[in-house]
């Protein structure tokens, strides 16, 4: 098979300072990391020129991202689906090659290769799905910022990811590189809005992906926030542990840990993604004393199966990671082969309460359309009443009977 080459691309993430994770390591910022035995051999088939330390730097990993169709053909066997779509999809392609070497490379039901290749699929577009399917921009009082909610606000600090879901709720902005020079002034806006309102006491960083940013304008960023003083909360929501497991280095981390309290919401999506990158990169987020909560959206031929949204919060679980929501797929154009019916969401959470840890099962959840906000749903556990008491059902189908505070229950 033809390898492929290093892209001499002078295209950099948003903020990339200079050097590389050998320098770093001399000056004892981070620790050598391993190689799993799938990524190694994945790098002497496809990146024979590299180097470890190479394949480490997760400056590298941006510089040499999958993203054309003769690049992703030298390294998985494309469907006839992948191949007309790769010609003419308009959500920009991005796989860094870490979350590449994942993939199955003959089979296109892979769950991982569906989420991140294009299908001819995306070209179904339906009556009910909308570029902005939540409103952000209905509740944006000025650029990169949404305020739905009445104490906490979405700061949009980057239209750029590392890799491109292919159910992106934000396709409309991501990849797009709109007004790169002109971040300060953006920020600048969106922070004088947050210090104006002092209702916001939580702050939720996202994008695009956050930890795509250079440490230094995170720091700028965080430390201007930490300076607000009704900002209570920061979080920071990110796909980098999984996709780009080489970002999280103590160098970042100690970073982050100087802005507690400071939260991680990190996107899963199935437990292939449980690799030792990912667990090394979650380890460290959380020996920084930083929580991280788990984002999984319910998608189609993926992980709409209740054994494998199992192994995927058991596992999580297992690195400190709290399975938080499990997400509707949102009415993106071109994803209803993604979207599930409402009621499988509803009987994966019924099939997982009571037969595992309560704090494995996370919250279903709708975004509602046009900017209504989350709203969970829950299996239905009330069938009825009997006088003051209530008839409930528990996770074996028993019917139980609760009596009400008010009156006893009749006999």
């Amino acid at each position: 098979m033809q390898q492929l080459s290093l892209m001499d691309d002078e295209e950099k993430p948003p903020g990339s300072p200079s050097g590389s994770v050998v320098e770093e390591q001399q000056r004892g910022m981070v620790r050598p990391r391993a190689l799993s035995p799938r990524s190694e051999s994945f790098l002497r088939e496809f990146f024979p020129e590299a180097t470890i330390n190479d394949w480490n730097n997760w400056h590298w990993q941006l510089r040499n991202r999958i993203k054309d169709f003769s690049s992703l053909s030298r390294i998985i066997q494309l469907s006839a689906e992948e191949k007309a779509q790769l010609s003419s999809h308009s959500m920009p392609l991005s796989i860094t090659p870490y979350y590449t070497s994942l993939l199955d490379r003959w089979n296109p039901d892979d769950p991982l290769r569906k989420t991140v290749v294009p299908v001819s699929e995306e070209n179904n577009i339906l009556p009910e799905e909308m570029v902005d399917p939540l409103g952000e921009h209905s509740n944006s009082p000025c650029d990169s910022l949404v305020h739905r909610y009445p104490d906490r606000v979405l700061f949009l600090v980057t239209d750029f990811c590392s890799t491109y879901c292919r159910y992106c709720t934000r396709s409309r902005l991501v990849g797009r590189r709109l007004d790169t020079f002109l971040w300060r002034e953006r920020w600048e806006r969106a922070l004088s809005y947050i210090e104006t309102h002092t209702e916001i006491r939580d702050v939720l960083i996202s994008g695009g992906d956050p930890l795509t940013l250079s440490e230094e304008k995170l720091f700028w960023l965080l430390n201007r926030l930490r300076k607000i003083p009704h900002v209570e909360v920061i979080r920071i929501g990110t796909k980098a542990p999984v996709v780009l497991p080489q970002r999280i280095t103590p160098v970042l981390t100690s970073m982050l840990k100087m802005f507690h309290p400071l939260w991680m919401s990190i996107h899963f999506t199935h437990p292939k993604e449980l690799t030792p990158e990912t667990i090394e990169a979650c380890n460290q987020i959380a020996d920084a004393g930083i929580p991280m909560l788990s984002q999984t959206v319910l998608l189609a031929g993926v992980n709409d199966n209740v054994e494998v949204l199992k192994r995927l919060f058991h596992g999580l679980l297992k690195i400190r990671v709290k399975p938080y929501y499990l997400y509707q797929c949102d009415p993106v154009p071109g994803t209803s082969h993604f979207r599930t019916p409402v009621e499988k969401g509803l009987e994966i959470v019924s099939s997982l309460q009571g037969f595992t840890s309560g704090f494995a099962v996370p919250n279903f959840v709708i975004d509602v359309p046009g900017g209504g906000g989350k709203i969970p749903l829950f299996p239905n556990r009330i069938l009825g009443r009997d006088g003051n008491c209530l008839i409930l059902n528990n996770f074996e189908e028993k019917q139980l009977r609760y009596p009400d505070i008010t009156t006893p229950c009749k006999n």
